[in-house]
């Protein structure tokens, strides 16, 4: 899913997302961002993005998607922790 298209998603329901918080400043998952910087995971590529991710209609669901793909992600975003987090929350700065 792309950033753009969150308008056409059902307001009606819960959708989950995988997201991190860079560990420090110039993190090598994100190479120049800040300490603390807010990303979703890319679902194809599982790397740090801010405008495609994956969503999941369970925190279950999305949570067994991040077990299943644990060796990528902790390639892909080292030093990291990458937790299930509602998407309206996120997008909020709630979570």
């Amino acid at each position: 899913m792309n950033r753009s298209d969150i308008e056409g998603l059902d307001s009606r329901r819960n959708y989950w997302v995988a997201a991190v918080v860079a560990p420090h400043r110039n993190w090598a998952g994100s190479p120049g961002c800040r300490s603390g910087a807010r990303f979703l995971v890319d679902g194809e590529t599982c790397r740090a993005n801010r405008d495609r991710f994956e969503t999941f209609d369970s925190e279950l669901g999305c949570l067994n998607w991040i077990m299943g793909n644990r060796a990528r992600l902790n390639q892909a975003l080292a030093g990291a922790r990458v937790r299930a987090v509602p998407l309206d929350r996120w997008l909020l700065g709630l979570d």
